[in-house]
């Protein structure tokens, strides 16, 4: 019995040392952040919010989130969006406090304001755009597909929600959906960023539209500095077999940016189908002299040594290219065969 005494009082002595601990943490936290709260440029919102009435003090605290966020305080702003919201809540306050909650990882909690932000604003076509983003980060895709769709059904011309389920049907790799959304979406706005994307689903498919797509942005190029309606042809002629023909888009992209890495990679890989690999093996080279820590590059520097008998060599390369990648599971696989 005493031994069960003795163990109990140490317990609950144990518990209450963990419990101060805990609250001398957070206390010092808050102290921490007192601290910073009274310090310029914070100061001044900080003095004005001690004598501000409710009605004034929504603004004060929106400032000061504002500001907070500026330098990067992101817990802190969010707390002042937070009481700021409370007090007065509207659209901006509803939109920077979610934006703000997102960045700082509280992905539950942004959700649930923003769903609280639809009801409230239903016109505001802002707050379902950024739910469906969220739901798309949290891996919720059908959650995500609904908002977009929710937004379709009240406005066909939405191009932005068009696009956005495009990239969501694509990372679901309903590639017939995916190729229709963006296509509705480039449609009605023909800017390059959805040209792009459509052309790049339709080269991996093989589907020649992709370079009238490619074509028609590189005439309206007037600079010349454009490189990826260039690489994504080189991927369309790659992917028909047609290397000769990629080359020359691979090179293209090359003479108008030296440092484009993955213009090397796919140019080699098009030659060492063409067993070209003494010219596979120099321009692999170049992917690493442009960017050394690009585990691809030394992957396919091994391929070309595999390929030409040099094991020894090839494992080498494939080692680096799993140090620098310790998902690249190809690189692993390799030098299991090769040992």
């Amino acid at each position: 019995m005493k031994h069960f005494v003795g163990a109990l009082y140490w317990m609950v002595c144990c518990t209450a040392l963990l419990t101060t601990a805990c609250n001398g943490y957070d206390n010092k936290k808050n102290n921490e952040q007192a601290v910073v709260l009274h310090r310029p440029p914070f100061a001044p919102l900080t003095d004005s919010l001690t004598r501000a009435k409710d009605d004034e003090a929504a603004g004060l605290y929106f400032r000061r989130g504002e500001l907070l966020a500026h330098n990067n305080l992101h817990e802190l702003a969010a707390e002042d969006y937070r009481h700021s919201w409370e007090l007065h809540p509207d659209e901006a306050t509803g939109f920077r406090y979610a934006s703000t909650l997102s960045i700082i990882g509280q992905t539950d909690r942004a959700i649930q304001l923003l769903k609280a932000c639809e009801q409230k604003f239903p016109d505001n076509p802002s707050f379902p755009s950024m739910l469906g983003d969220l739901y798309e980060q949290s891996g919720k895709m059908k959650e995500a597909l609904d908002i977009y769709d929710g937004l379709l059904s009240k406005d066909t011309g939405n191009f932005e929600a068009w696009y956005e389920k495009g990239l969501l049907l694509e990372k679901n790799r309903d590639t017939a959906r995916a190729l229709l959304a963006l296509s509705k979406a480039y449609g009605l706005q023909p800017v390059n960023t959805y040209g792009l994307e459509l052309a790049h689903l339709f080269a991996e498919n093989r589907n020649p539209a992709a370079l009238s797509i490619c074509d028609g942005i590189l005439r309206k190029d007037s600079t010349h500095e454009l490189l990826d309606p260039l690489f994504i042809k080189g991927i369309y002629y790659s992917n028909i077999t047609q290397y000769k023909k990629a080359i020359v888009q691979f090179d293209s992209c090359i003479s108008r940016d030296w440092k484009f890495t993955d213009a090397y990679l796919e140019k080699g890989i098009a030659l060492f189908e063409q067993k070209q690999l003494d010219s596979a093996m120099s321009t692999f080279f170049m992917t690493i002299k442009v960017s050394n820590t690009y585990p691809d590059g030394y992957f396919w520097v091994g391929r070309c040594y595999e390929a030409t008998g040099h094991k020894d060599q090839a494992i080498l390369y494939y080692r680096q290219a799993l140090a620098l990648d310790r998902d690249f599971t190809e690189a692993a696989d390799r030098i299991k065969k090769l040992q």
